[in-house]
């Protein structure tokens, strides 16, 4: 139903069933009138007609005539003007029109004014908002069709993760990968299944990672790098894994896969958690937006001026955590933090955004223009 489609996306046009108004309306309390009968004022006019809204006068308005009226009720036949009944005093049934100009069309709302019928108002791609939910009302749709929830499979990996509130032994780490990507996952609009930790074990993997075959993605963290415990990319090559890309230049994540086990998706995450998180925001967020069909761009970028130095960098590209602050003239100025280690969670959670730094850029001064990537927007807070 119409109200169940908040937040999805639509998956046809959405074409006016109704002319919206239908007919021509006023848009204040007064009187209507024919405009030629108040240009010498004042005037008294005989009241041959009460409208409230949901009413109607069938009959034809004369001159010398005048029919109370309400807002959002339809405008008698004849009658081409509203004097506001602040510029009215009424007498049983007639009113005297004492001050205010009256033009033709004043404070009428011809039909049509919002939209026609047959009219396409919403297209397929776009994420349904409270306002397109109205509209659509109002448009008299009842029903409307959106894009499945893609269905995504998170998988995390490693003898030394166990899940919060779990016993730690004197070399395991708490996951955070699980619940920040389910979170992630479903901000973006698609449907997380978490399949829960897989041991350092290539027969426990392969039967956990063979259970995500009927979703639209799998998504996993640890195990892609190159020690000799990370066993995923092998476990996922022995169940039919096509590697599109595998390590990418980019700090943090490095360690990134993609590819395809038939027809379900898979995205392999580093295990550090800034790390995933980093890299889930410009790989896996894109990834469901065009499962979804959604219309926007693949990592929505902005420029921002840069409020402190930075050095020269290497041959990755850099996505720095930064503040956001604003200036008194609207001008968004980027900080970046001090400390970059990729296993200092809290900064990430202190970010507003992340400055990009293309691979062997030069020192950027402060002043300079920046590219970053926004971590809250839309309603979509990573």
């Amino acid at each position: 139903m119409l109200g169940d489609a908040f937040g999805r996306i639509l998956a046809e046009n959405l074409v006016a069933r109704r002319t919206q108004p239908p007919n021509s309306v006023s848009a204040m309390d007064g009187y209507a009138v024919i405009a030629s009968d108040v240009t010498e004022l004042p005037v008294n006019l005989d009241i041959v007609a009460e409208i409230p809204a949901g009413k109607a006068f069938h009959g034809t308005l004369e001159n010398g005539e005048a029919a109370r009226i309400f807002t959002g009720a339809p405008v008698p036949h004849g009658a081409d003007t509203i004097v506001i009944q602040e510029n009215t005093k009424r007498h049983g049934m007639s009113v005297d029109v004492l001050d205010g100009e009256a033009p033709v069309g004043r404070y009428i709302r011809p039909a049509g004014l919002d939209f026609e019928e047959g009219e396409i108002l919403l297209k397929p791609g776009r994420q349904l908002t409270a306002r397109d939910v109205g509209l659509a009302a109002g448009m008299n749709i009842p029903w409307v069709k959106v894009r499945r929830k893609p269905r995504i499979a998170l998988l995390a990996t490693g003898d030394e993760v166990v899940m919060p509130g779990d016993y730690i032994g004197p070399n395991q780490i708490v996951s955070s990968n699980g619940l920040a990507l389910k979170c992630l996952v479903l901000a973006c609009g698609a449907e997380p299944v978490d399949l829960g930790i897989a041991p350092d074990s290539k027969e426990a993997l392969r039967t956990m990672v063979e259970s995500a075959r009927s979703f639209d993605m799998l998504v996993t963290t640890g195990g892609a790098s190159v020690g000799d415990h990370d066993i995923v990319k092998e476990v996922l090559g022995d169940i039919g894994l096509e590697i599109d890309f595998w390590r990418i230049a980019m700090r943090p994540g490095k360690p990134l896969m993609f590819g395809n086990i038939d027809k379900t998706r898979m995205l392999g995450l580093p295990g550090n958690p800034v790390s995933a998180l980093v890299c889930a925001t410009i790989f896996l967020r894109p990834a469901i937006n065009a499962m979804l069909g959604k219309v926007s761009e693949p990592v929505t970028e902005q420029n921002a001026v840069l409020a402190k130095d930075l050095p020269e960098n290497d041959e990755r590209e850099d996505y720095l955590r930064a503040r956001l602050d604003t200036s008194k003239d609207g001008i968004l100025h980027a900080t970046a933090f001090e400390k970059q280690d990729s296993s200092i969670f809290s900064g990430l959670t202190k970010a507003d955004c992340l400055i990009i730094r293309p691979p062997f850029a030069p020192p950027a001064n402060s002043g300079e223009i920046v590219r970053i990537v926004p971590l809250s927007e839309g309603g979509l807070n990573i």
